[in-house]
């Protein structure tokens, strides 16, 4: 493949919205907060809800396992931190509401300190078995950490009735605010070289490509030297892809790169591709080289009502509260705050909500932001303009399927394939009519899904 240093590879559709990377694309990955108590989640990923492995009282150690699933489809939880089981109890969870979280204190000795992690000039990917690695990812409870959070292991263990042939690596991060993977990218580049070697031989793809929205010139080009300096990184190539919104969604980064279709309602490895964000390669290399389990992450914490805006490396299960007490809210400015990006992102009523493993961004919006939004104008009737077709990476009709979903005919949504919206948003962010059309088919897969529950089996 011949590929320049301006991106090339793209998708139809898609928007431009205003990227507002500067408030911390500068900023180097530091320390969060010492925190006094985190909340682990017992559902953090796609899959089975793990099932806490201690009780009230107990005393645990950092890097141990404390909640975990008997489910394929599932991964484990760890304590981040030395510390005594405060109580098991409901935490708000952005995505469900409430959730099961194992809530822990810290001991006397305060926070315990996460070991730094440095791959080590012997590393050699040969020594390492593709069970082997699978079986170290599940242990280490890996998970997507750019997107739903799909359990690492599934995604990368070897299936003889579909072969997995490409590989690709997401450093695209096209979402407004956030630049955790960016910083990632050039800092920790050792690291995700060495996941991305041993995510290869995992899944036994024979191509690898690391796809980087051109809008990120020195992440291309300092991953671009690592690989050249890599002795055994024959077959990966950095692929500059051009900048468009969601260029980072999975199925758009295949369309963009590989040409091919993910089908509707399915999955990546149905066609033989499996995607990883850059933040979970390094995160393979920690777990299997030296068997840390994931208990932290970077955030970026963001948004002109943040005295320190940045990127910071925090144990999961920090709550939002603590974090940007940390970072300088000052509240008289903020209006909103986002888990994720304003694009795709959840927005929190309560600040006592942990950070997960798939939290990548705490975005703070300012109450003249959220008066000049779109959504926060008055909506007119839908003009038929076609401009959310346009819009739609996916070549849906989401205004069609938005009207369904609001006169209760989710049979007809589900015929205009409502499943297959990936939820980013560029529908709304076109409207004319200020229509929240992501609103209504969100709330439509809600129904829908209710809706299969009750019916009999």
């Amino acid at each position: 493949m011949n590929v320049s240093s301006r991106g090339r590879f793209t998708f139809s559709g898609g928007v431009h919205p205003p990227e507002n990377k500067s408030l911390t694309c500068e900023s180097q990955i530091q320390p969060g907060p010492e925190v006094k108590q985190v909340a682990v989640m017992l559902s953090q990923h796609i899959g089975a809800v793990c099932r806490p492995l201690i009780r009230k009282g107990d005393a645990v150690q950092a890097g141990q396992k404390i909640g975990d699933s008997d489910a394929f489809v599932s991964a484990p939880v760890h304590s981040p931190i030395n510390g005594k089981v405060k109580e098991i109890a409901l935490r708000s969870h952005a995505v469900l509401g409430r959730s099961l979280a194992i809530v822990i204190e810290t001991d006397d000795e305060g926070p315990a300190k996460r070991p730094s992690f440095q791959v080590p000039a012997d590393f050699d990917v040969s020594k390492y078995s593709a069970e082997q690695i699978c079986e170290v990812v599940r242990k280490g409870g890996l998970v997507g950490m750019g997107g739903a959070g799909f359990p690492t292991r599934v995604k990368i263990e070897q299936d003889p009735r579909i072969p997995k042939d490409a590989l690709i690596i997401n450093g695209c991060e096209c979402e407004p605010y956030i630049t955790c993977d960016y910083r990632i990218m050039l800092e920790w580049t050792s690291q995700i070289i060495a996941g991305i070697k041993l995510a290869g031989k995992a899944s036994g793809c024979s191509k690898v490509f690391i796809g980087i929205e051109d809008n990120k010139p020195q992440a291309i080009e300092i991953m671009s030297a690592a690989l050249r300096d890599s002795g055994d990184a024959d077959g990966i190539i950095a692929v500059p892809v051009k900048t468009k919104y969601p260029q980072g969604g999975e199925r758009q980064l295949i369309k963009a790169i590989l040409k091919k279709n993910v089908p509707p309602g399915g999955i990546p490895p149905m066609i033989g591709v499996v995607v990883l964000n850059v933040a979970t390669t390094a995160a393979i290399a920690e777990a299997v080289v030296s068997n840390l389990p994931l208990t932290h992450r970077v955030v970026s914490v963001t948004g002109e009502a943040i005295a320190k805006p940045g990127n910071y490396y925090v144990p999961i299960g920090t709550s939002v509260e603590d974090l940007l007490e940390f970072c300088g809210l000052a509240p008289q400015k903020s209006a909103k705050v986002i888990l994720g990006g304003p694009m795709m992102g959840i927005a929190i009523a309560d600040l006592k909500t942990p950070i997960t493993k798939t939290t990548n961004a705490v975005t703070v919006l300012m109450k003249e932001q959220i008066g000049s939004a779109k959504f926060a104008r008055r909506q007119t009737p839908c003009i038929r303009c076609g401009r959310c077709l346009q819009a739609c990476p996916e070549n849906l009709n989401p205004t069609k399927i938005a009207h369904a979903v609001k006169n209760n005919l989710l049979d007809v949504a589900e015929r205009y394939n409502i499943g297959t919206c990936i939820e980013c948003g560029c529908c709304s962010y076109v409207c004319p009519a200020n229509i929240e059309v992501t609103g209504y088919i969100k709330t439509g897969k809600i129904f829908l899904a209710r809706q299969k529950q009750k019916m009999p089996r």
